[in-house]
């Protein structure tokens, strides 16, 4: 009890603080109240520094930038790490000559931190010695710095007189592409090229465009909240803790309530009952998917709420995949004639007729010779036959927003495997996933034994949202388990990148980040489980190289990488063919 009265006294004292320097006594921040305990000059500095930050530049604009940064797959630790340096470089004079106890505060802070960060900044690279010249640099202006510090040293002294936003984001985004990430601009591009990223860029973390004004600025707002616990920040006390990271989210039980409307508006309702909307999250959603929520739909175009903006965005991305087709009909037709020749002969192979020695079935004369003079009495030939009847395919694709930019090759693609596979007479399912807060939505584009027509439902095809593999192919799994057909094979369309938020559920345990290598074996896990039961798992890999070992790492030796669509329905065609051989 003591303890939580002395932290809340802390808590007031660095809150009072903060609205003190910022002259905004509405102003709201995350103050890391448990460090005081171990470094009470460096956390009363950093509420300083976002007194500061607020009262003399934008923290709207700043925050945006580092959340279009991360949303290039900057690292979020060494980010944050430049940001609290150039922070404290733009604010700390004009707080000190307003304010002149800080100057006080500011050497304490610094002398803490020297002390207790000294052996991660010498292993830290050049981010660590730029941060170690600073700090002494500040506590001593005779203290001589090494050559090749000077320079970027030199970028963050030039804010020292700035009174422009864009002057830190302009020093922060060089400091990170020299320190941190010298490839970043030759993979993703300049600062100018992050600053253009629009809210409908954002969707990779949990933004729609679908979503009405009022829901999008609660996420943005949230966001830049989560953001803004780390921009200000010198120490690395509690570093992992602080590392919320844009990717977990928490919601009140209001809004949770409200999702269901969301997923239903703006993806179709769904064929489910309520009861067996249930009675699958029960089954499936359990271990690193534990609170999640599975969405079965036929899609908006199919089964809409009402003819809404999002319906209308996916009609006119329907009209553009359909005009790749008619671009590359040619290539397209080739495609499926190889694929579904490719099948039909494996499948005849199969169907041919086989005999073995028995002692019944058609008698064969020159056996007859046998009787008396040897003890084989197998006279005759059975006719064995094997079935075109015991093959199922389950074809699931990846539709997350990453896939957005190539979405109309993805809806290609698979419309070649799925209209092969239907020319071949082959059972098949083709469904996409994405995950939009805690709803994995699974998009049912035919059933296994419709009829060839509904393969055109593929070109309603639509990269949004994130992407949550482990669930959906332990979804596809469970479907697959139950056909009657012993041989069964799953085909996932991917760019090995899975990758979700976490929902925070009132009460509920924190669960780890779906994402990085936590996500990539999660996925592995599934993959093998599925091969274990039996199921044949082939990945064809859509992405980009970098992800190229993560997709190896999920799927071992049964992956394909497609570079270009000519080749697609051989490489695709020779794996379904060993299965059907064997």
């Amino acid at each position: 009890m003591e303890e939580t009265r002395d932290l809340f006294e802390i808590e007031n004292r660095m809150r009072n603080l903060l609205w003190t320097v910022s002259g905004d006594y509405s102003l709201e921040a995350k103050l890391n109240v448990e460090a005081f305990v171990h470094s009470k000059y460096s956390a009363l500095y950093d509420a300083i520094k976002q007194g500061a930050m607020a009262k003399y530049f934008s923290m709207e604009e700043y925050s945006m930038y580092l959340i279009k940064k991360l949303y290039y797959g900057a690292d979020e630790t060494g980010l944050m790490r430049i940001s609290g340096l150039c922070i404290d470089m733009a604010c700390a004079e004009k707080i000190s000559l307003e304010r002149q106890g800080v100057k006080n505060i500011r050497r304490r802070a610094y002398e803490e931190i020297l002390d207790k960060d000294f052996a991660n900044m010498q292993a830290d690279g050049k981010l660590g010695r730029l941060r170690f010249s600073m700090l002494r640099y500040e506590l001593d202006e005779g203290y001589l710095v090494e050559s090749k510090v000077q320079e970027n040293l030199n970028k963050l002294h030039s804010l020292k007189n700035t009174n422009d936003t864009m002057d830190i984001i302009r020093v922060v985004d060089d400091l990170y592409n020299t320190c941190i990430d010298p490839t970043f601009v030759k993979k993703h591009g300049d600062l100018e090229k992050v600053l253009a990223v629009t809210l409908e860029d954002l969707q990779e973390f949990n933004w729609q465009d679908f979503l009405d004004e009022d829901m999008l600025e609660n996420m943005l707002e949230q966001m830049q909240n989560q953001v803004t616990e780390n921009m200000t920040e010198l120490s690395e006390d509690n570093k992992e803790k602080k590392r919320t990271g844009v990717g977990r989210i928490i919601l009140n039980e209001e809004a949770l309530e409200k999702m269901h409307s969301y997923i239903e508006w703006n993806y179709g309702k769904s064929y489910l009952t309520e009861l067996e909307q249930k009675q699958l999250n029960h089954s499936l959603c359990y271990g690193a998917h534990k609170g999640c929520t599975i969405y079965m739909t036929e899609g908006i175009l199919k089964n809409p709420v009402a003819v809404n903006n999002t319906y209308v965005l996916v009609q006119r991305s329907k009209e553009l995949n359909l005009s790749t087709y008619r671009q590359h009909a040619n290539v397209t037709k080739r495609n499926i004639e190889i694929l579904e020749a490719i099948l039909t002969r494996a499948l005849r192979a199969r169907s041919e007729k086989e005999y073995a020695s028995a002692q019944y079935g058609l008698l064969r004369p020159e056996r007859l010779w046998k009787i008396g003079r040897t003890k084989e009495y197998q006279l005759f030939d059975k006719e064995t036959k094997k079935q075109n009847e015991d093959f199922v395919v389950e074809l699931l694709i990846d539709a997350s927003g990453s896939q957005q930019k190539r979405q109309n090759y993805v809806a290609l693609q698979s419309f070649v495997v799925s209209n092969a596979l239907s020319k071949a007479g082959i059972p098949h399912r083709a469904m996409s996933f994405c995950t939009f807060w805690d709803y994995t939505i699974l998009h049912k584009f035919r059933d296994y034994d419709e009829k060839e027509s509904a393969d055109w439902n593929l070109f309603e095809f639509r990269g949004s949202a994130n992407n949550r593999d482990g669930l959906a192919i332990r979804m596809a799994t469970e479907s697959l388990l139950k056909r009657e057909e012993p041989n069964k094979v799953l085909i996932v369309l991917s760019d090995g990148r899975p990758n979700d938020q976490n929902v925070n559920r009132p009460n509920a345990p924190e669960m780890p980040l779906y994402r990085g290598d936590y996500a990539v074996n999660d996925t592995a896990i599934e993959v093998r489980r599925a091969r274990s039961l039996g199921i044949a798992v082939l990945g064809v890999f859509m992405g980009e190289e970098k992800d190229l070992a993560a997709e190896r790492k999920i799927f071992g030796k049964d992956f394909a990488y497609i570079k270009n669509i000519a080749n697609f329905s051989n490489v695709v065609g020779t794996y379904l063919r060993k299965q059907l051989e064997e």
